[in-house]
C-alpha cells in the first residue's frame, strides 16, 4: 500500500493475523492518530467515498482499492452491554489501543516504519496464545467479548489466562440481560459458522449459553459437524444455537425461526417407517433435520444416506391416462407409490404405474 504517514497505523486483527502468519485480510482498515477525515482529504489521487463525522471515519478509493480510515478515539459505556459512546476523537494512539477487547488485538503497526507498537503485552500473549482482557470491567462493558474470545480460541488455539477466565465465569454467574442482542448474534454467527464442534463444547462447558438464556443446557452426545461439512446447509450457526431451549432474545430472521420451529416440531414426532421419516424430514429445512440428529442420529443418517433423494416419477397426467379423475385420491396414490419406492428405490416409472393401478383397484 502506498499510503504512509507517521501517524497512520494498522491496528488489531490485521496485525495479529500477520504476526501469526495467517493474514487473510482483503479489506484495508487503517487508524490515524488525529483527524482521519482531514488527513484523507489531503491524500493525492484519493476519492472520498463516505464520511462519518460522528465516528471520525472516512472511506476512500485510491488506485481502484477501497480503504477505511478511522480517527483514533476513546469510548465509554454509559449503558453496559450496549454500543459505546465515542469520545475524544483524534486522541493519542494509546487511548485508542486501550479500548480494545484482548491484548492480542491491541497491537499497532506503523505504516511508515513497520514498527510494532505494543502498550499492553500483546506480543508476549500472542507468542503463548493467551487471551487477556485489558481491564477487569471488559466483559461487563461488552459481553459479546466472551463469544469473540471463543472464536479466537477455536480459530487460533488461544486460551484464556486465569484471571480473564475468572472474570468471564463471574460475569456468566450474573448476566445482565439488558444487552445488545443484535451484536451478540453477529458474534454467534461468525463463531458457529466456522462449524467447529470444539467451539460448541467450550460454549456449553463454560456456560456461555447463559448470555442467551438462564435455562441450563447439556452438551448433546452426538457430534453432527460432519453432517454440516458433507451436506453444507446455508445457516450453520443456528443448528448449534437453536438447540438451546430458549433463544427468544435473539433477533432471528424468518428462515432462522422456521428452522428452529422445524426442529421443535420434529422432536414430538414418531417415525414408524421410512415413509414417515421421508415425509416429515422433507417438510422442514435441512438445518432442522441436522438438529434432530441430537435426538436420533440413526434416523437422520438413514434419511441423508438412503432416503433424501428418492423421488417418484409418475404424475397426475399418468393417473388421468389410467382413467382417473383429479381428486384428493391423487395425493393418496402418490403417497402409496412413494411407500413402495422407499422400499425399492430401483422402481422404474412403468413399475410405479403398476403400483398406482393397485391403489385404484
Amino acid at each position: 500500500m502506498d499510503i504512509c504517514d507517521n501517524n497512520l497505523y494498522y491496528i488489531g486483527g490485521i496485525v495479529r493475523d500477520e504476526l501469526l502468519g495467517v493474514n487473510k485480510h482483503f479489506d484495508i482498515d487503517l487508524t490515524y492518530q488525529g483527524n482521519a477525515i482531514e488527513f484523507a482529504k489531503n491524500i493525492p489521487n484519493a476519492d472520498i467515498i463516505q464520511i462519518n463525522e460522528s465516528f471520525g471515519t472516512v472511506k476512500i478509493k485510491i488506485d481502484g482499492k477501497e480503504i477505511d480510515i478511522a480517527s483514533t478515539r476513546g469510548e465509554t459505556y454509559p449503558k453496559k452491554g450496549h454500543l459505546p459512546q465515542v469520545k475524544n476523537i483524534g486522541c493519542d494512539l494509546k487511548e485508542d489501543i486501550l479500548r480494545r477487547d484482548f491484548t492480542v488485538n491491541a497491537l499497532a503497526k506503523s505504516t511508515s516504519t513497520g514498527e510494532i507498537i505494543d502498550y499492553v503485552g500483546g506480543l508476549a500473549d500472542l507468542k503463548t496464545k493467551t487471551l487477556r482482557v485489558l481491564h477487569d470491567g471488559s466483559f461487563i462493558d461488552d459481553p459479546t467479548r466472551i463469544i469473540r474470545g471463543l472464536k479466537f480460541a477455536v480459530r487460533f488455539g488461544f486460551e484464556l489466562e486465569p484471571h480473564t477466565k475468572f472474570l468471564q465465569d463471574e460475569y456468566l454467574k450474573n448476566v445482565n440481560y439488558d444487552m445488545s442482542y443484535k451484536r451478540l448474534k453477529k458474534e454467534l454467527v461468525e463463531t458457529f459458522n466456522l462449524n467447529r464442534w470444539s467451539a460448541f463444547k467450550l460454549f456449553v462447558e463454560n456456560k456461555m449459553y447463559k448470555l442467551i438464556t438462564s435455562k441450563e443446557f447439556v452438551l448433546p452426545s452426538f457430534d453432527f459437524s460432519h453432517l454440516i461439512d458433507k451436506y453444507k446447509p446455508e445457516n450453520t450457526w443456528i443448528i448449534y444455537i437453536g438447540l438451546l431451549s430458549d433463544i427468544s432474545v435473539l433477533p432471528l430472521s424468518k428462515i432462522e425461526k422456521k428452522i428452529v420451529d422445524g426442529f421443535v416440531n420434529l422432536k414430538v414426532k414418531t417415525f414408524t417407517d421410512d415413509f414417515e421419516i421421508f415425509k416429515n424430514f422433507s417438510d422442514v429445512n435441512m438445518e432442522s433435520v441436522i438438529m434432530y440428529s441430537t435426538i436420533n442420529a440413526e434416523v437422520v443418517e438413514r434419511y441423508f444416506e438412503i432416503l433424501k433423494d428418492i423421488r417418484i416419477k409418475i404424475t397426475g397426467k399418468d393417473l388421468i391416462n389410467l382413467g382417473q379423475k383429479p381428486s384428493e385420491n391423487f395425493q393418496k396414490c402418490f403417497d402409496f407409490v412413494l411407500r413402495e419406492k422407499l422400499k425399492n428405490p430401483a422402481l422404474t416409472k412403468e413399475q410405479e404405474i403398476e403400483v398406482a393401478k393397485l391403489f385404484f383397484s
